[in-house]
């Protein structure tokens, strides 16, 4: 029997259970190809990655995560820039289905969500209607008009 897709909105609250059910922002993206989540800090040692997430307020910021099994990956952006990072694979629930997904670590700090959704996490299971959702309306106005500031200033 085919599993029917759920529809979620273009930004949706993200439950992350192994980062102590942390429940997230996150961007629906079907233009970008991965997801990402927000790191702050993130070092390899010879057996392991320890990662720190975001920053305050956000619930996950402070506490270091151990992950046995990552990877290392060329990421591309729509621009054509490529950078390398760590990839992850940790379970989320999204809209009240709980998937494994793959995460790019990266650094988020300028961004309104902290955590990005992507085609990989989105492919078969959910479609967007960007009408629904949990989007964090005046952060993403303040952010435009920061960069339209920005542009009129000559400073970007």
């Amino acid at each position: 029997m085919k599993k029917e897709l759920t529809i979620i909105g273009r930004a949706e609250k993200v439950t992350f259970p192994s980062l102590g059910n942390a429940k997230l922002h996150a961007r629906i993206d079907t233009g970008a190809k991965t997801s990402s989540i927000w790191a702050s800090e993130v070092k390899e040692t010879d057996d392991s990655l320890m990662v720190r997430f975001g920053a305050s307020p956000l619930p996950i910021a402070g506490d270091t995560y151990t992950f046995k099994k990552y990877a290392r990956v060329k990421v591309a952006s729509s621009m054509g820039h490529e950078q390398i990072r760590y990839k992850i694979r940790i379970p989320i629930i999204m809209a009240g289905r709980r998937i494994l997904a793959t995460f790019t670590l990266a650094d988020r700090s300028t961004q309104v969500y902290p955590v990005l959704i992507g085609r990989a996490t989105l492919l078969k299971k959910f479609i967007v209607d960007v009408s629904k959702g949990a989007a964090l309306t005046a952060l993403e106005k303040e952010r435009s008009k920061k960069l339209q500031d920005g542009i009129e200033e000559g400073t970007l």
